[in-house]
């Protein structure tokens, strides 16, 4: 790592540190909504089940849960809104699910190096099952993925310094 990278990353820890220590946003959370279906007279019934998830990301590194579950097999919805306000060129944040048995630490080094991609470092794409684009304050964005297999994957923020703090599991039944 080159020193201008080492400052900057001294100088977004110490910032980080500073703005993490006063008042948390507090909202009311949807850690995952399933929706199902039922027939009622004169409506048929959906043909799937899908998973809808929303997480937060905010100003203070913070993601606003650390699991969420889905369904097996079923097409999953995901949201991530950064409820915060600085930009993403200071505060990104993103949300990469990560293969079981994953080094997330490893993961993360690369990623640091991999401004050019969002910081989802090309030589580990394998082990990316989605990610969502990086965020600044007060954006967001959904994708739509299926994972078949039961289990438990881990999703973290893969913006530099970030997978301290946003880190979390899917868990997939």
């Amino acid at each position: 790592m080159n020193t201008k990278t080492k400052i900057s990353l001294l100088i977004l820890m110490g910032f980080l540190t500073i703005t993490s220590c006063g008042k948390k946003e507090t909202a009311p959370v949807e850690e995952s909504t399933e929706i199902n279906e039922t027939a009622t007279e004169g409506v048929q019934p959906a043909a799937t089940v899908e998973n809808v998830l929303l997480i937060e990301g905010n100003d203070q590194m913070q993601f606003n849960t650390n699991e969420l579950k889905a369904v097996a097999g079923k097409p999953i919805k995901l949201t991530l809104k950064h409820v915060g306000k600085i930009p993403k060129e200071a505060m990104g944040h993103n949300l990469v699910i990560l293969q079981e048995g994953t080094d997330q630490s490893a993961f993360a080094l690369k990623a640091n190096e991999a401004k050019a991609t969002d910081y989802i470092p090309e030589s580990e794409k394998a082990s990316v099952i989605a990610h969502t684009k990086l965020l600044g304050g007060g954006e967001e964005d959904t994708i739509e993925f299926t994972i078949d297999k039961k289990g438990s994957y881990p999703f973290i923020c893969s913006f530099p310094g970030h997978v301290a703090m946003m880190k979390g599991v899917l868990i997939v039944e």
